[in-house]
């Protein structure tokens, strides 16, 4: 990610999966939002059907909305003065979203809380069990907040 944005040109850096799709509207509603802020995230939608994951991707645009602190599911977008003001993202094998979001939201305010929301896979939900991903994500992020290294917690992960 830092690569990239080393090769971006522009005063607006957007980071998505490359397995999200996007609103047709998403370049404008991201500079909309950075008429206000100086960085934001989407609200997510998991792509499978199955009913929990609607209580999955609620309870993260929610967890986010609450904690000021965005996923890479989410779609973060910065200026690039916001980005260059927190040093890019850490060079960490996992949770590098978390820990710039931490930054971003310390250095430079809250992000913008997008209700538009990006389509994200849930192919790793669905093959690992949803259940079994959500006890996953938490224990690795509690960890995380207590100072687990983030290369372990990326060998967890996988």
């Amino acid at each position: 990610m830092n690569a990239g944005a080393q090769q971006a040109q522009h005063a607006i850096l957007w980071f998505v999966h490359a397995d999200t799709r996007i609103p047709a509207d998403a370049d404008t509603l991201i500079q909309q939002a950075l008429h206000q802020r100086h960085w934001g995230r989407f609200a997510v939608r998991l792509s499978g059907a199955h009913p929990l994951l609607r209580v999955v991707e609620w309870f993260m645009n929610q967890r986010s909305r609450w904690s000021g602190i965005a996923t890479g599911d989410q779609g973060l977008f910065m200026t690039r003065r916001a980005f260059d003001t927190v040093g890019g993202f850490p060079d960490i094998p996992l949770m590098e979203d978390i820990a710039i979001s931490r930054a971003l939201k310390q250095q430079v305010g809250r992000p913008a809380c997008l209700r538009a929301r990006l389509i994200t896979s849930s192919r790793r939900w669905e093959q690992r069990g949803i259940v079994r991903t959500i006890l996953l994500m938490w224990r690795l992020r509690l960890a995380y907040f207590f100072g687990a290294d983030p290369a372990d917690l990326a060998r967890r992960y996988q």
